[in-house]
């Protein structure tokens, strides 16, 4: 009877996490800018913590944190809003160029006795699809960001919680130093986390992005912008990345520009992901490739673009969570790229 009951307890779990995922995916409008707010307000954390320490009051310091933000984004806006729109018009022609480039290599190809059918490639391979793709997942994030207002405000009044969040525990739970501790344990872990995973994003973006403006490849910012978003998915993001710089040096530039494009995101994620990012992030965080793939492919399908983005940061703070509780512990080790 108590194997029924283990079952039918499942079968509830299971059937109550459809429904959530069902009800996220109907919110979606709702939830997606909500999320972006949580992770800007995570990240902002420590710094309002800093100029708390400082004797900077609350208001002022989270003043000061707003400004930075609405001017990182408001740059960032202007800079990318003008490489989409640009790419957006040169894409015929960078179409034309691959198409071109295309019936180079099959000639060649027939020529040394490999019969391709210039017919069934065109119908079956459309590069500009893949440039095209990262193009409308920045626009997806632009969307999001075109209501900054509502971002803006929901992460000051979250700063405000953040600020006030430990008091409010201690008077509702009375001797909460047990909850506190746990509760301060799992937040400077996951501040940690998203703290050092974006300085290494911007890291890499940057680097890209001075590569690219070197070799001459149209549009640097924007493959920048695209390798600092994509470097929060691990494993697959930086080849995802890679792709559309790769062939439109190719169309624009020519195969050695091509060779070094690819060069230049291989050495710059090499460096950076087994070099500079284990030193300050620690072993410990990853998750198994499996699991990467499909939390791309479930945050992919219930907030779309978005939610692709932020999936592999969702996903490790609910490895951290796990993590913290013993009786779910077993659910960080599945979650895991290693065995612990």
């Amino acid at each position: 009877m108590s194997e029924l009951n283990r079952g039918v307890s499942w079968l509830v779990s299971l059937a109550a996490l459809v429904i959530i995922i069902a009800g996220l995916k109907s919110a979606s409008e709702v939830v997606v800018p909500l999320m972006l707010s949580a992770f800007i307000a995570i990240i902002c954390a420590p710094m309002l913590s800093a100029l708390r320490r400082k004797n900077v009051p609350t208001w002022l310091a989270i003043l000061l944190i707003v400004t930075l933000i609405m001017l990182s984004v408001s740059s960032l806006g202007v800079f990318v809003g003008a490489s989409l729109d640009g790419f957006n018009q040169q894409l015929p022609s960078y179409k034309a160029g691959m198409i071109k480039e295309l019936d180079g290599v099959i000639t060649f190809a027939n020529s040394i006795g490999l019969r391709i059918s210039e017919e069934q490639v065109r119908g079956y391979f459309d590069p500009s699809i893949l440039m095209q793709m990262v193009a409308n997942t920045l626009s997806g994030l632009g969307n999001v960001l075109t209501n900054t207002f509502l971002v803006i405000m929901t992460v000051v009044f979250m700063l405000f919680e953040a600020a006030d969040f430990p008091e409010k525990l201690s008077h509702a739970l009375g001797d909460a130093r047990a909850s506190l501790k746990n509760f301060k344990d799992f937040a400077n872990a996951v501040n940690r986390y998203l703290a050092i995973k974006t300085s290494v994003s911007i890291l890499t973006g940057c680097v890209v992005s001075i590569w690219l403006y070197v070799l001459g490849v149209d549009f640097p910012i924007l493959w920048g912008v695209s390798a600092f978003l994509l470097n929060f998915v691990p494993n697959i993001g930086s080849i995802i990345a890679a792709i559309p710089a790769v062939m439109l040096a190719f169309v624009q530039l020519g195969g050695l520009a091509a060779g070094l494009t690819g060069l230049g995101f291989v050495v710059i994620n090499l460096v950076v992901g087994n070099i500079i990012e284990p030193r300050y992030m620690g072993k410990g965080l990853g998750l198994s490739t499996l699991v990467v793939f499909l939390s791309l492919l479930l945050w992919g399908w219930v907030f779309g673009p978005v939610g692709m983005l932020l999936s592999i940061p969702l996903t490790i703070i609910v490895k951290i969570a796990m993590e913290a509780n013993p009786k779910t512990h077993w659910v960080a080790v599945i979650l895991d790229d290693h065995k612990s």
